[in-house]
């Protein structure tokens, strides 16, 4: 695709997603609010990320569907693009909460939205405010709702793991429910460094079986997650799905 169209398919699909979200995001804290309709909310937020993935023209095939059962886990990824936060979400599961960064709190609505659907934030600098983010994640974990996390906390530019945080591990032990490995590849090449137009690609999500953590307590972190992080690296070097 050459440059021109890539730039204008990007143009209409970054206006009409904002568009979407202007009306979406209102009507998603009306149902999920007053109408205490949350199988509606996450209709909306699928329907605007399947919009904006085809808009974009962000195709994914997923291999290792069969690891993903009702029962609640913390599926942690790696993370090279700003397409695998609505890849992972239509993807994974049905219901997926995210444990995301705290500054993206801040973007005017989407917050409150975020906040009415269960996400959690986590601010890394504070750590009084992160473990109490950590404990209500747990706690979300214990009432049977999945979460993603990217333990990287940042985009990896070269798509070479980066050291992994700590804190979606707690959770996890916390809740003492299993890590599900996750392996994404090919989004990175949908957007330049420094550049907003979106080119289309294929993506590929792998998903490894889960690794349980019954038993284990927070001293146990470190080798928890050495353990999913040499599991997401064999999934990364099976190549795509």
């Amino acid at each position: 695709m050459s440059i021109a169209l890539a730039a204008l398919r990007s143009f209409v699909a970054y206006t009409v997603i904002l568009l979407y979200i202007a009306v979406a995001a209102p009507t998603a804290l009306f149902i999920g609010l007053v109408l205490r309709w949350r199988s509606g909310m996450w209709a909306l937020g699928h329907l605007g990320a399947a919009l904006a993935l085809g808009l974009a023209g962000i195709r994914y095939r997923v291999a290792g569907r069969e690891h993903v059962t009702d029962a609640a886990v913390v599926f942690c990824s790696n993370h090279e693009s700003n397409v695998d936060p609505p890849v992972l979400f239509e993807s994974l599961h049905r219901r997926l909460h995210i444990l995301y960064k705290a500054e993206l709190h801040n973007f005017p609505i989407m917050g409150t939205v975020f906040d009415a659907g269960g996400f959690v934030p986590i601010d890394r600098s504070n750590r009084e405010s992160a473990m109490a983010s950590i404990a209500r994640g747990a706690e979300s974990l214990r009432a049977g709702n999945s979460f993603l996390i990217f333990p990287e906390g940042t985009r990896s530019r070269t798509g070479n793991l980066l050291p992994f945080k700590k804190g979606g591990f707690i959770m996890a032990i916390k809740a003492q429910v299993p890590i599900v490995p996750v392996a994404i590849s090919g989004g990175r090449a949908a957007m330049r460094e420094g550049s907003p137009i979106v080119r289309p690609v294929r993506v590929s999500v792998r998903i490894g079986k889960p690794i349980e953590t019954a038993g284990l307590s927070t001293d146990d972190r470190d080798e928890l997650i050495e353990i999913v992080r040499g599991k997401i690296r064999e999934l990364i070097r099976l190549g795509p799905a």
